[in-house]
């Protein structure tokens, strides 16, 4: 019966372990997927999908648990080809909105879409609003690093209690047999089998190489995600509503951000283009008669007079802005080379509608934030990722036309100066 114990013991021992382990690997490979699977969504679904609420598309956390993998999988690679094939339930799927077709996605891997998934079943981290406090997409969110603590404990109280049953059965099967068990020499047992473990070489080893991986992989991502930003939102001086001007009212980007089709700053506008507006657009109906409080603001910072309709420049002060998209000073974009020149490559790249601005690319659905929040990662990584899987459109464009022209000289033997390829441009030298 003892023998029996000990082959117990030493089978419940390896599988806590084993158990522990495993929970921590699973949970810690979840986690990626759903961080992967994000970052996939953010670029290539929310222009037509959400989370909790039908769009263009149904709401995802609604219809995905009603599909299953085998489906999702065909019908994200390639949902026109799907529903040409015949199958009923691809059919069937098509009828949510008949005036919208499904987007294919034929670049993605099948392991990206389980990614995607992954994610539609975590859901959105929540975000932290704190202005000036970061904070990085890519961290483990703590709901799991709780349930993990939580199942390991679980499984060490069940395991504590089937050791004392087992203990206690011990006993009294001694005690029939007409053994006595002191309480000292059962403590002294414990002792010594617990001291034994820990001077077992291979299963100290194991605890070492258990711990080695959890906090290198902790400090791995904590590390890879210093400085990612995705989800910041600050609180900003007026509470201008994107969703209102971009969505509701469809304003163009470019007419209050005209420096992104013409520089490498998007711009931030000014008061005076607010006001070709606002000078008659008061939003009283909504405040009982009085002047919108947010529109207020933009009168207080002109020292304009709404009842004269007059401005009294000693009055006037800047609208302190907080910057949400913030690159390092040693990283050069310009937003018109992007948005122009490579405006067709990065729609198709990105499945934006003809309907879109190229700007929802990098800046997400804007026309549906209420308050503005950096929606891509904006890491050297994101970017090379991009630059790697856009294909160029050269056709018709006059940027690689004068690329073309000067490398055909180049082959004759021709002179070439800067300027030919866009040398006395302001943007190549003035930041």
């Amino acid at each position: 019966m003892r023998n029996i114990s000990l082959i117990i013991r030493r089978v419940w021992k390896s599988a806590f372990m084993f158990t522990a382990l495993s929970v921590l690997i699973v949970s810690g490979t979840q986690a990626q997927d759903a961080v992967e699977g994000r970052k996939i969504f953010k670029e290539k679904c929310t222009s037509c999908h959400a989370l909790d609420r039908d769009l263009i598309g149904p709401a995802l956390q609604t219809i995905v648990p009603t599909k299953s993998e085998a489906f999702l999988l065909k019908w994200i690679n390639n949902a026109p080809a799907f529903i040409a094939s015949g199958d009923k339930e691809a059919v069937e799927a098509s009828k949510f909105n008949p005036n919208a077709d499904m987007t294919a996605f034929p670049s993605l891997t099948p392991e990206q879409i389980k990614s995607i998934l992954a994610y539609v079943k975590v859901g959105e981290p929540k975000k932290v609003e704190a202005a000036g406090a970061a904070t990085g997409s890519d961290e483990v969110s703590n709901f799991s690093i709780v349930g993990v603590i939580a199942v390991i404990l679980i499984s060490i109280i069940v395991l504590v209690i089937l050791a004392r049953a087992i203990k206690m059965l011990e006993r009294l099967i001694l005690k029939k047999q007409g053994v006595e068990i002191e309480e000292d020499e059962e403590k002294a047992s414990m002792l010594a089998g617990i001291g034994q473990l820990f001077k077992n070489k291979k299963f100290v080893f194991f605890v070492i190489l258990c711990l080695v991986i959890s906090l290198g992989s902790f400090g791995w991502m904590g590390m890879w995600n210093t400085g990612v930003s995705t989800g910041y939102q600050p609180t900003q001086p007026i509470k201008f509503s994107h969703e209102l001007h971009a969505g509701v009212n469809q304003i163009d980007c470019q007419y209050c951000h005209a420096g992104a089709f013409e520089s490498k700053n998007a711009t931030i506008p000014s008061l005076n283009v607010c006001m070709n507006c606002h000078k008659q657009v008061q939003a009283r109906d909504s405040h009982d008669g009085n002047i919108s409080p947010e529109i207020q603001k933009i009168y207080n910072a002109l020292g304009y007079d709404a009842d004269k309709m007059t401005y009294d420049k000693s009055k006037e002060k800047p609208i302190e802005w907080v910057r949400v998209h913030n690159l390092p000073d040693f990283a050069y974009f310009n937003h018109s080379q992007h948005v122009v020149v490579a405006e067709e490559a990065i729609r198709k790249e990105k499945g934006l509608k003809p309907n879109e601005p190229v700007c929802f690319a990098c800046h997400g659905p804007v026309n549906t934030m209420e308050e503005i929040y950096q929606y891509s990662p904006l890491t050297m990584k994101w970017c090379i990722n991009c630059h790697k899987d856009t294909k160029l459109e050269v056709k018709d464009n006059a940027f690689y036309t004068k690329i073309i022209e000067a490398h055909e000289k180049i082959k004759k033997g021709e002179k070439i100066t800067p300027a030919a390829l866009g040398g006395i441009e302001c943007g190549k030298c003035h930041y």
